[in-house]
């Protein structure tokens, strides 16, 4: 049974919402009208001090105070993803400034930081858990393959700018490190189910227990079936998407020392989406079609780390992750193995040096299509790595500087040298001034070197042989290069204000441009022209801005962030995709603690005017501003309900589109309610 209503054409299943209600009432029927005491902490618990005291290892690749790391870094916090009421990654990075986050279809993002964003934006860098989720086909993140249960996440922690000394190459313009919680930490059960407009529905099931002395384990499910978005013209676009997903971790601590983790996990996914691939058949020479794909990935990872004192510990991890990714006529088959060795040491009473080693195997398989073919179909990449980084202290608990380097071998480009020096200080104990200078490249991917792509054809008179324009990877494509230039300003003037600034300067060279060649002829599948245009290193140009971001304490119970971002990006000599990420966005957040476990939590967020490249054009898309409400009542120390609208303002608005197709998808106005029970 089902019923459209409204403008977007959202759908509401009477069946579901009031299954969905039943439940809401079975369980908080035991509760009985007594109030019992929450196990949360308050706002007032949560000071704006000690979130600017926690501790973050991204910068430094060891624990470090958020206020006093020498980079743009923010913080997203379990409590910030409880409030938020997002419930995938992709949309819970909207929250971090200096990112820019566009849905391009029900089941793809656009995500990067500090411009160039793209559906297949290639410059930065995600780690999930120590494990990297980048895929050398295109240098980029296929976001629909991941995700996690968001309750069971400890912090997902953003670097804006460059990371490349410590992380290797690839994390120009950002790091994204998404770190879970340890079994220990998550012992017995949870299980949540959201249901809505878009989530129908969606759930996890986990459960974490102890073995031994020191032994705990984590075992989950997870299951999703989500809507689409919406055409231009309000109705249902083929892109919904399910997926179901497991996992177990296995954490151990023998002795205080040592510290042993185990996890894996494996998921299936249905993913539909609407395509427009070229052939040579008259009069439409082309093919618009709703294709069904099936994608499946797992990955096993082991990590010992042993302290030896307070000053110096050894890591040592070690994964193996597989997936496949299909679109309905090409797959790309990936296996990496990957080893790592992190060792920090104080040398005397002025240094503290972090260095380390690693070894990375990643093989390939690209099916061939008539959009796409691979040549040669199959890869075996290697990359080998060393990178040290010295903190040197010039002036005990105010002036530090942090030099390193990493070196790495790969089997594209040979050697790659990526330094990076930053200075620290810290005035006083509420304020720190930071700035760096780095170095950064993105190495060539498979689709850079390898892979020809038709991307359109035409036949300019009916007599005349049909042309078919194609791109054309370059076997001498060299790696893009970022010197990018930082500084910071973070203060607390008092206990419940914050402050953080940053600005920055990026000069990039060996940009791809793809460069137009002679017409050619070929004889298969029948007789055309071909308009190549080969991938070079042809572009250069300049990116600054400035990122201003805030969290006031307005009392013990109601808490505001907000942020500004401001971008100008210069290119040359093509300018195609200056205007692709937003000048400028704004974004505030409000969290509100009521009487009787109420909260009420609200998002605004302002993205300015871009430009989106469809299959036949670029096509503006109109600034917009989102706004999502929700309230939570938590009536037992185990029991959370809550109940959020997004997109509020609106009945839909676009936000990127794809290059795979002309059909203009659009984000619809949602509601959706969750129930969060724990025992």
């Amino acid at each position: 049974m089902e019923m459209e209503t409204g403008a977007t054409g959202e759908k509401v299943r009477p069946l579901r919402l009031l299954a969905f209600l039943t439940l809401l009432g079975a369980m908080i029927a035991p509760a009985g009208a007594a109030e019992v005491e929450s196990n949360r902490k308050s706002l007032a618990d949560l000071s704006i001090e000690e979130l600017m005291n926690e501790s973050v290892t991204s910068v430094s690749k060891k624990e470090t105070k958020l206020v006093e790391s020498p980079a743009a870094i923010s913080v997203i916090t379990q409590e910030d993803i409880r409030r938020s009421g997002l419930t995938s990654l992709p949309e819970l990075l909207r929250t971090v400034p200096g990112l820019d986050v566009a849905r391009v279809n029900g089941n793809q993002w656009a995500i990067s930081s500090r411009g160039f964003n793209d559906q297949y934006a290639n410059k930065l860098l995600v780690l999930v858990d120590g494990r990297a989720v980048y895929t050398p086909t295109f240098g980029g993140v296929f976001w629909n393959a991941q995700d996690v249960v968001l309750e069971d996440v400890d912090r997902i922690e953003v670097i804006r700018g460059p990371g490349a000394t410590l992380w290797g190459a690839n994390a120009v313009n950002g790091v994204i490190n998404i770190t879970t919680k340890s079994a220990k930490e998550t012992q017995g059960g949870l299980i949540t189910t959201s249901v809505g407009t878009e989530d129908q529905p969606s759930t996890s099931i986990r459960y974490g227990g102890q073995i031994a002395t020191n032994l705990f384990y984590r075992a989950y499910v997870k299951y999703f079936s989500r809507d689409g978005l919406v055409d231009s013209t309000g109705k249902d676009a083929p892109d919904d998407w399910n997926s179901i997903r497991g996992g177990l971790r296995l954490d151990w601590d023998p002795s205080t020392e040592n510290k042993l983790t185990l996890q894996g996990d494996y998921y299936s996914s249905t993913i539909r989406a609407n395509i427009n691939e070229p052939n040579l058949t008259p009069p439409a020479f082309f093919q618009s079609v709703n294709l069904k794909a099936q994608n499946s990935g797992g990955n096993v990872l082991g990590r010992w780390a042993h302290t030896f004192s307070e000053a110096s510990q050894l890591t040592l991890q070690s994964y193996y992750d597989h997936f496949k990714q299909d679109d309905g006529h090409s797959s790309v088959y990936q296996d990496t193995y990957d080893f790592d060795l992190q060792h920090r040491l104080a040398l005397g009473t002025r240094n503290d040096l972090v260095w380390g080693a690693g070894y990375r195997l990643t093989q390939t398989r690209v099916t061939s299509s008539f959009f796409a073919t691979a040549t040669p179909e199959t890869r075996n990449l290697q990359l080998f790595s060393v990178f040290a980084q010295d903190e040197l202290t010039l002036v005990p608990n105010r002036l530090r500087v942090i030099l390193g380097s990493k070196f790495e071998h790969n089997d594209y480009t040979g050697l790659e040298i990526q330094p990076s020096g930053r200075l620290l200080w810290t005035p006083s104990e509420r304020q720190t001034i930071w700035g760096a200078a780095s170095r950064a490249v993105r190495t060539p991917t498979i689709a850079d070197r390898d892979i020809r792509a038709n991307v359109s054809a035409f036949q300019p008179s009916p007599f005349a042989p049909a042309i078919l324009i194609s791109s054309f990877g370059n076997p001498d494509f060299k790696s893009e290069e970022l010197i990018a230039y930082e500084l910071g300003y973070r203060i607390e003037p008092s206990k419940r204000l914050s402050l953080d600034a940053a600005g920055f300067y990026n000069i990039y060279n060996g940009l791809v441009g793809y460069v137009p060649g002679p017409m050619q002829f070929e004889a298969s599948p029948t007789p055309h022209l071909v308009v190549p245009a080969a991938a070079q290193n042809s572009q250069a140009g300049e990116a600054y801005g400035a990122e201003l971001s805030a969290r006031w304490q307005v009392t013990d119970h109601w808490r505001l962030m907000g942020s500004y971002t401001w971008l100008h990006l210069s290119l040359r000599p093509d300018r195609s995709t200056e205007a692709n990420s937003p000048q400028q966005q704004f974004q505030i957040r409000s969290y509100l603690d009521l009487p009787h476990h109420l909260e009420l939590n609200g998002a605004a967020y302002f993205v300015d005017q871009i430009q989106s490249a469809t299959r036949d054009a670029t096509l503006p898309v109109s600034s917009y501003v989102r706004f999502d409400l929700g309230v939570t009542w938590r009536p037992t120390k185990s029991l959370e309900l809550g109940i959020w609208g997004q997109n509020l303002l609106d009945n839909r608005h676009a936000e990127f589109y794809s290059v795979r197709t002309s059909l203009q998808t659009e984000v619809p106005r949602g509601v959706y309610g969750k129930v969060t029970w724990r025992f």
